[in-house]
């Protein structure tokens, strides 16, 4: 228990710097209504509500094939990541995730926007 309570919060703490870095946003709760363009706002809305729904893995590979240059798009993926950081192990252990998966999925987003090392910096202690 104690173990993953520290991986929440590093994962957590990470979001917050790359949202502070990045994009000038300093937050305790990540939320959707920091995306400032409405579709992407509707597009991370319904990627939250499969995950609602248990439908975890369906809406991360959604959300990788929208990975692109666009680092509107990365704002979007470590939001999706800090709300899957919210959920509870046994809801997380219920639909097939874990927390090593939000890791690694905010290391391969970091990556393709060019900023692993940053992730690295909070991660490899995991």
């Amino acid at each position: 228990m104690f173990e993953q309570d520290y991986i929440m919060r590093l994962i957590k703490e990470m979001v917050r710097t790359l949202l502070k870095m990045l994009f000038h946003i300093d937050t305790e709760s990540p939320i959707e209504e920091m995306l400032e363009d409405r579709e992407e706002k509707y597009v991370l809305e319904r990627l939250l509500k499969l995950v609602d729904k248990g439908k975890i893995n369906e809406a991360e590979n959604q959300l990788i094939e929208m990975l692109n240059n666009d680092m509107q798009k990365l704002k979007m993926a470590l939001l999706f990541y800090a709300y899957l950081n919210e959920r509870t192990d046994d809801f997380l252990l219920e639909h097939d995730f874990s927390r090593e998966e939000i890791r690694s999925g905010i290391e391969d987003a970091a990556a393709r926007y060019g900023i692993a090392n940053v992730s690295e910096i909070f991660l490899d202690n995991i």
